[in-house]
């Protein structure tokens, strides 16, 4: 009998633990802690003035332990980032179709020299294909990306750009999306703020979006609209500029918006 008091003693022990662990609260101030850490790459403490990480993770609302993706995420700024904050207990999804891998190639090679988290798990696949299983993550991000899912392709025919096949299939991404989120679990969209009253496909040729008509499409899938954050806005930027251009590069109105899966 005192031998099965100690070995329930011993598991009580271990739950209470783990359940501690878990408790950890991702916020502003750990995400700080974890932003100062000196193992990460210098390209990414260059980046983080522009993109304000402390403020954006906090919103998916996670805690140590929790698994995460991030969508389109390319050179891994942010699944780097989000590996080191929910835990070696947690995972964190480096999504890329072929497209997206390839914009952030350099900068991936170098965080594989660097030393990738151990708990960053690179899963790219085809299209706007997700490949996840239902109700199996905790929470979801997607940045400066989510535009382009609107944009319909175009090819210059020697005197001007003209459409050669339709945009992607929204209701498609968002079905898969809505479906491996777990309830509860947030959606966080950063993008590109687009001009106010301008067609939407000239929105879109500029790889912007228009922040009401981005949420009311959201919500129209089935996530249910949270908030809408501002720590990324710059009313100085021309939003009738493509992003691309040299100067507009990290400067430009980014909105923020928040969704939950019911």
């Amino acid at each position: 009998m005192i031998r099965a008091f100690f070995l329930n003693a011993s598991l009580f022990v271990a739950v209470f633990l783990t359940l501690s662990v878990r408790a950890q609260t991702i916020d502003t101030a750990y995400v700080d802690s974890v932003m100062n850490s000196s193992s990460r790459l210098v390209a990414d403490l260059e980046r983080d003035s522009r993109s304000k990480p402390q403020y954006i993770i906090p919103l998916l609302n996670l805690e140590t332990g929790s698994r995460v993706i991030d969508i389109f995420g390319s050179g891994g700024y942010y699944s780097d980032l989000l590996a080191r904050v929910v835990g070696e207990e947690g995972e964190a999804i480096l999504h890329n179709n072929r497209g997206f891998e390839q914009w952030g190639i350099n900068i991936l090679q170098d965080r594989y020299a660097n030393g990738m988290p151990q708990n960053v798990l690179v899963h790219t696949r085809s299209g706007i294909n997700l490949d996840l299983e239902n109700e199996s993550i905790d929470g979801a991000l997607i940045v400066m990306a989510l535009h382009d899912l609107y944009v319909i392709p175009k090819r210059y025919n020697g005197e001007e750009y003209v459409p050669v096949g339709p945009p992607a299939n929204v209701t498609y991404f968002y079905e898969q999306l809505l479906a491996a989120l777990k309830p509860g679990g947030r959606f966080v969209v950063v993008d590109h703020a687009g001009e106010p009253g301008m067609p939407h496909e000239e929105v879109t040729d500029l790889h912007r979006i228009d922040e009401n008509f981005l949420r009311d499409d959201i919500v129209a899938h089935g996530f249910r609209f949270l908030s809408a954050e501002s720590p990324l806005r710059n009313p100085n930027d021309d939003r009738t500029r493509i992003v691309f251009d040299e100067d507009l590069q990290g400067r430009t109105d980014r909105f923020v918006l928040v969704f939950e899966k019911p």
